[in-house]
């Protein structure tokens, strides 16, 4: 047996996957919902080792997210690789409040770049109210779109900008619930399609049919579901809305969603990507993992394998951030600079709590393990009520926690949880003195520590949250939110409302992910 891999492949917020190969490289990507830049992409030369290299959309004048809803924005990409040309197509999930003159919920784009990495053109827009696109080329040439419910084909002009005809229903699933995420491929004279089926959370699954007709009529797989978890004990849940993919030495591998329970079936880290082995039977159907559902451990493919740099403690050296950092949603560049002072992330206060969708220059990575530590030092000094700058772990508008300095009638630290009740202070250091501040979260599952110091070695405890269970896609049951993504950790800076431009220098942010 050769070396072994551990699900997931992609930890932290990372679903949605749709991955390709070209030549003995592979690109993945998956969706980002209301962060900026959007849609990454990830590299790998052995599907198991995974890099960003770069995002479909990196210009704000491209896609304006600064309204979107939390959870609504970028939803299920696909990633396709078409006459030497990387294609990229995503839903647009749109507020829906009709202000585009009618009821669309929502639009899709695609992109396209003769680099993996891009820089990718402006979008063209396919005017096709549904989720989850993909794309099939037939072997005649002709480009299709694939999107739900179901499978549903729209042929699409040659160049992949224009819709031509109206979608036709392919193939409309198994009958179970939520029928998307779909994928259509031709192999030996079939053509198969692949729907996530279930819903997105602990009843997702993979359904599978084929046709000897790209229109149907589709037979069902009699090994369905191909990929579903039917252990409830498992530390991986969710598994479903998956693709294909052929390696390199003839191997085929299926990239599908999942999410690890933390202390209960609250996934806080999000949606993630595993992996798993696909065996094609006799009958010319295919199993995943035999069958088995999510592998926790499995043999890897036996590819050449990239020594990738980690990007998980950050000095603020280069004139670039690292492709892991996210902004929640557009950010201001006029308020963010790492050339302002060499060195350092400097975010100038400006209007927008993080309580708003207004809010600029919330800086953030993913929460990869369910366990790990962060740890910055902040040059900040705030002299007007509302002013503040620190650490913040964010789920949505509603539901976050910040470790921040603030000034409320002096300088003082604040740490403050957002339940979805509304911002209320778990504890506070008054009056410190007006001087870097060092601040670190640990995380152990469902608790949080915070602590502070002065001088970078002798640190004090603040306080402690637990539960943490609204940091979750669960969290906040019956509240009519959509929750899609995940918790991520990083800095922030906004005035509090009270209108001011100051400066916080943000010297490092090191991360520590616990072995999981």
């Amino acid at each position: 047996m050769g070396k072994t891999y551990k699900n997931p492949i992609r930890r932290g917020f990372f679903p949605d996957p749709s991955v390709i190969r070209v030549g003995e490289d592979y690109y993945m990507v998956n969706s980002s919902f209301q962060y900026f830049p959007a849609i990454p992409i990830s590299h790998s030369r052995d599907l198991i080792h995974w890099e960003v290299i770069g995002h479909a959309v990196t210009d704000s004048s491209y896609l304006d997210l600064s309204d979107i809803p939390d959870s609504h924005g970028i939803w299920a990409p696909d990633i396709e690789y078409i006459n030497g040309r990387f294609y990229v197509i995503a839903t647009l999930r749109l507020a829906g409040d009709g202000k585009r003159g009618n009821n669309v919920l929502r639009r899709q784009l695609i992109v396209s770049s003769e680099r993996p990495e891009g820089p990718y053109g402006k979008p063209s827009w396919l005017e096709v109210d549904d989720i989850d696109p993909s794309l099939f080329v037939d072997t005649d040439g002709t480009p299709y779109m694939v999107i739900a419910a179901g499978a549903r084909l729209v042929e699409l002009s040659k160049d992949l900008t224009r819709v031509v005809k109206e979608p036709v229903v392919a193939w409309s699933g198994t009958g179970e619930r939520c029928s998307e995420g779909p994928h259509v491929f031709f192999k030996d004279g079939y053509y198969y399609a692949m729907v996530a089926e279930g819903g997105t959370g602990y009843g997702h699954g993979i359904n599978v049919g084929r046709s000897r007709n790209l229109f149907g009529p589709y037979e069902p797989c009699p090994y369905n579901p191909v990929m579903r978890q039917k252990d409830p004990a498992s530390p991986i849940q969710r598994a479903g809305h998956g693709k294909l993919v052929q390696a390199s030495d003839g191997s085929w591998w299926c990239c599908y969603l999942c999410g690890r329970p933390n202390e209960g079936n609250f996934t806080t880290v999000g949606r993630e990507t595993a992996i798993d082995p696909v065996e094609w039977t006799s009958d010319g159907w295919f199993k995943i993992n035999g069958g088995k559902g999510p592998s926790l451990e499995n043999e890897s493919p036996l590819l050449k394998q990239l020594a990738y740099e980690t990007h998980d403690n950050d000095s603020f050296d280069s004139p670039e951030l690292s492709k892991e950092w996210e902004f929640v949603r557009n950010p201001d560049y006029g308020t963010f600079s790492l050339s302002e002072r060499p060195g350092f992330c400097r975010i100038w206060t400006r209007d927008g709590t993080l309580s708003e969708r207004r809010a600029k220059n919330t800086l953030v990575k993913r929460e990869r393990e369910l366990s790990f530590e962060v740890e910055t030092a902040l040059d900040f000094h705030p002299t007007k009520d509302g002013e503040q700058a620190g650490l913040v772990s964010y789920y949505s508008t509603s539901t976050y926690i910040r470790w921040s300095v603030c000034f409320e009638g002096s300088r003082k630290l604040q740490l403050v949880k957002n339940d979805g009740e509304g911002e209320k202070v778990v504890a506070q250091v008054d009056s410190i003195p007006d001087s870097r501040v060092f601040l670190k979260e640990e995380v152990s599952k469902q608790t949080r520590t915070f602590f502070y110091s002065f001088d970078s070695g002798d640190w004090k405890k603040a306080g402690e949250i637990y539960p943490c269970h609204f940091l979750a896609d669960e969290g906040r049951p019956g509240s009519g939110e959509k929750r899609h993504t995940g918790t991520l950790t990083g800095i922030y800076a906004n005035n509090g409302g009270c209108g001011s431009r100051i400066p916080a220098d943000f010297d490092y942010v090191n991360f520590h992910f616990d072995s999981e």
